[in-house]
């Protein structure tokens, strides 16, 4: 169901529109003139405009070119479809109107089937743009540089000024805080974009593969090497080879590693000719590499030749107010992928979410906000849903503290939480059983578990089918 603002000085032509869009079970506005018309705009959600050009005071074009100028930060909203109707003869006008931003016009009195198909037509178009939209922002969200806090800021200058260099890049970050994305921005960002992004998590390498994974090798280098084997660094020809959890790498290989970069040239494993080699290093790892290189782990002298430029990406504990953005973005993700259906999230929900520390960060925020997306059955995701979904700890963490209370006060808190929590899971999961007609197996698969699970998540929360 749409919201249609039909805006007409003729009383009957008003009404006639109305019923039409009435009876394809629209939500319809009036407005007499330009002027009705564009106060309704600024307090009322339209999805269509019907609008009359020829009006006294505030006429049709002054609506248009109000509608025109609208932006983000102005109270109209600037992509509204809006047919247009117009007399006999004034089809020049018409035209007009279309060049100043109208969808479509009819001629008075407008054809009903003509009528409803443009607005069918509108209306999808406005979903479309929508759906676009939300892609946008999926994209983005994937790349984990959503944001405006002054730290997200910095890291996008500093990503700015890294892809103008083909120096190596040391990224360091916690678990889940984007580096991978990071290190994609500045590649994306380069003269080497045309080039491949190869990547490689070295710690999920085992050792022996290591060099023969970086430098290729040649037949015969050992045990099942049947041909000529092209390493990382030579698919990265020409792009960019990014090496995830660079501390991981095995201390015999990474003087191997810092030869490779001193010189730009690699050996095959079993070879004995050097390769020249063209691709931009791109290292980032979770650990403290410092403390490595004191401890005897990580050499110095690389780890010096991969901070060149250095770049730190914060936790998302310290840009809090990034966090609303983030799950926007992530919920339109799950739209895209889920469908439309996924909900909204409400402010207080949105305010929980945002008082969690995430020790899994950026990652860690998208997983939720999919389990949100997933297990909430009304149109929109409440605080207490997010209570549920929340691990216990940020309960705790986030809750507020009874100074001076009694320890039997902080115990009974503790298990009145447990309680709510419970009951909160077990509303959940009947909501669930129920929209699917206690089809356990359907039910199931739309809060993401396994059907054995659902079975034993019932039964621990005391939930039985209804008698047949």
């Amino acid at each position: 169901m749409a919201t249609v603002l039909i805006v007409d000085d003729e009383k009957n032509v008003r009404l006639a529109v109305q019923r039409l869009f009435d009876l394809d079970e629209h939500r319809t506005l009036l407005a007499a003139d330009g002027d009705e018309a564009l106060r309704q705009l600024a307090v009322e959600d339209v999805d269509l405009m019907i609008l009359d050009l020829q009006m006294p005071g505030t006429d049709g074009f002054a609506v248009l070119e109000a509608l025109r100028v609208a932006g983000p930060d102005r109270a109209l909203p600037g992509e509204i479809p809006v047919i247009v109707l117009t007399g006999h003869g004034s089809i020049a006008s018409a035209v007009k109107a279309v060049k100043a931003g109208a969808h479509d016009f009819l001629e008075k009195p407008p054809d009903p089937e003509r009528l409803m198909l443009s607005a069918r037509n509108a209306l999808r178009l406005t979903q479309l743009r929508a759906e676009n939209r939300e892609l946008r922002g999926a994209l983005r969200a994937r790349r984990g540089l959503i944001g405006d806090h002054p730290l997200m800021r910095a890291l996008r200058a500093e990503i700015g000024r890294a892809a103008t260099t083909s120096s190596p890049v040391l990224i360091t970050g916690e678990n889940g805080t984007g580096k991978e994305m990071v290190a994609t921005a500045i590649h994306e960002a380069s003269p080497r974009r045309a080039g491949p992004f190869v990547a490689v998590n070295c710690a999920a390498l085992p050792a022996e593969l290591f060099e023969s994974e970086l430098f290729g090798a040649e037949p015969g280098a050992f045990t099942g090497a049947t041909r000529r084997r092209a390493g990382r660094f030579e698919r990265a020809a020409g792009g960019t080879l990014f090496l995830d959890e660079i501390g991981e790498i095995p201390p015999p290989l990474q003087a191997k590693l810092l030869r490779a970069l001193d010189t730009m040239t690699i050996e095959r494993l079993g070879g004995d000719q050097p390769i020249r080699i063209d691709a931009r290093l791109i290292a980032a790892t979770n650990r403290d590499l410092r403390a490595a290189m004191a401890a005897g782990a990580f050499r110095q002298d690389l780890f010096y030749r991969l901070a060149v430029l250095p770049i730190a990406v914060p936790p998302l504990r310290e840009r809090r107010e990034d966090i609303p953005a983030l799950a926007e973005a992530f919920l339109a993700e799950a739209r895209q992928q889920h469908g439309s259906r996924v909900p909204r999230l409400t402010p207080g929900a949105s305010a929980l979410l945002a008082a969690y520390d995430y020790p899994g960060n950026v990652r860690e925020l998208r997983n939720l906000v999919e389990r949100l997306a997933l297990l909430a059955s009304a149109g929109s995701i409440e605080a207490a849903d997010v209570r549920v979904v929340l691990p216990a700890a940020a309960a705790a963490t986030s809750a507020p503290m009874i100074t001076g209370a009694p320890a039997t006060a902080a115990v009974s808190a503790e298990a009145s939480f447990k309680e709510s929590l419970r009951e909160a899971e077990r509303a959940i999961v009947r909501r669930a059983l129920e929209r699917h007609r206690w089809h356990v197996t359907r039910a199931a698969r739309a809060l993401g578990l396994e059907r054995s699970h659902l079975h034993r998540k019932m039964k621990a929360l005391g939930i039985e089918p209804p008698p047949d």
